[in-house]
């Protein structure tokens, strides 16, 4: 199973930032779209952001403008940058890789965000 490497996340106070990181072997990542899922207790998982491989990117309404999403073709490495952060915004996030949104191949192992107000 290919794993997807995720790091970044943890706690922090609303206003803030915190960025993610998700690494994957060069033949995911030179194809693949890639992005995060977040799934907060009790809700469904939804998406938050997602990139291709030609850099298009679209983001969950509830994050546009705080939220940016790039990619790192030399380290095949994908990155959430995410700024204004509410607590709105805790949740698992997971990082994913796939033809599309809804076409996943692999996911991440998860990591926590937590906003606190």
């Amino acid at each position: 199973q290919v794993q997807l490497v995720e790091s970044g996340g943890g706690l922090v106070q609303t206003g803030g930032s915190l960025r993610l990181s998700c690494a994957a072997p060069r033949s995911i990542f030179s194809i693949y779209t890639m992005g995060w899922y977040r799934q907060a207790p009790g809700k469904q998982r939804e998406l938050v952001a997602a990139i291709n491989s030609a850099r298009s990117t679209n983001y969950a309404d509830s994050v546009k403008g705080r939220f940016t999403i790039s990619r790192d073709n030399a380290k095949n490495t994908v990155y959430l940058q995410m700024n204004s952060l509410k607590p709105e915004d805790t949740a698992v996030y997971y990082c994913f890789a796939g033809a599309t949104v809804n076409m996943i191949r692999n996911w991440g192992q998860g990591t926590q965000v937590t906003v606190s107000s």
